[in-house]
């Protein structure tokens, strides 16, 4: 599954699953809190085997050329999501023979409201960007999850050791942070559905550049590499292995 997450604090939602008010959500976390919380092991490593690309469609190819431009001068998160992200997955997703889901916006909520207040402030709720999902069904997100993605606008690598100012743009490392939460609710709506991946995968993305996260149980491992949008054909390599991997052992 991937996700892309849009969440923030104190927002009320009401989408066809879930009707809640917030007290945390995904995009109050830092990396030090993620970390802390969910005692999660952090480390930076690449975890990728060499790949060969992926031909991509004439689809994708006239799609880039004529929403590349657009993305790119309008330079919001949204434009960059619809313009450049979500092409990118409806090729994924006709790779597979329409045997993926894609989800956008969507609200992926794992808190448990009736739980103790500890339970209901772990912050695993909001609105995702993207989700990725092992099922063909488009009607309803259904486990298990394997890939998160974040977007970002700007650069990937602002804003690393920095502390986020009120009202300023979420940094690189915020965004990072936001994603691992993301994957470790997909971690456990895959497992309250009897749908537990060994591996989840995650993805930052800022349309042109693409950094990816991989969450094996506890273990969060950040590959630092900046991955360009150009070749297409190698980045749709890198979807095709992550999607594949999380499922290979289930």
């Amino acid at each position: 599954m991937i996700v892309f997450c849009a969440e923030r604090v104190g927002e009320v939602h009401n989408s066809k699953k879930f009707l809640a008010v917030f007290i945390v959500s995904y995009s109050s976390f830092t990396l030090s809190e993620v970390r802390e919380k969910f005692q999660l092991e952090l480390l930076t490593d690449t975890f990728f085997p060499e790949l060969a690309p992926i031909a991509v469609s004439i689809f994708l190819q006239q799609a880039l050329a004529i929403m590349l431009p657009i993305a790119t001068v309008t330079g919001s998160e949204k434009a960059r999501s619809e313009f450049i992200v979500a092409p990118i997955l409806a090729e994924l997703r006709a790779l597979n023979h329409n045997t993926i889901s894609i989800f956008s916006g969507e609200e992926l909520t794992v808190d448990s409201p009736t739980g103790t207040l500890r339970e209901r402030e772990q912050g695993l709720n909001g609105i995702c960007d993207f989700i990725i999902g092992h099922s063909p069904s488009q009607l309803l997100l259904e486990a298990p999850i394997v890939t998160i993605v974040e977007a970002k606008k700007g650069s990937l690598q602002d804003g690393w050791g920095q502390p986020a100012t009120q009202g300023s743009e979420e940094t690189s490392e915020q965004s990072v942070a936001v994603c691992i939460a993301e994957m470790v609710a997909a971690q456990r709506f895959n497992t309250d559905h009897g749908r537990t991946l060994s591996t989840i995968y995650g993805i930052v993305t800022s349309g042109t550049l693409w950094q990816f996260i991989q969450l094996d149980g506890k273990l969060a491992i950040i590959d630092p590499e900046e991955y360009k949008l150009n070749p297409v054909e190698k980045l749709l390599a890198y979807l095709q292995w992550m999607l594949k991997d999380s499922c290979r052992a289930n």
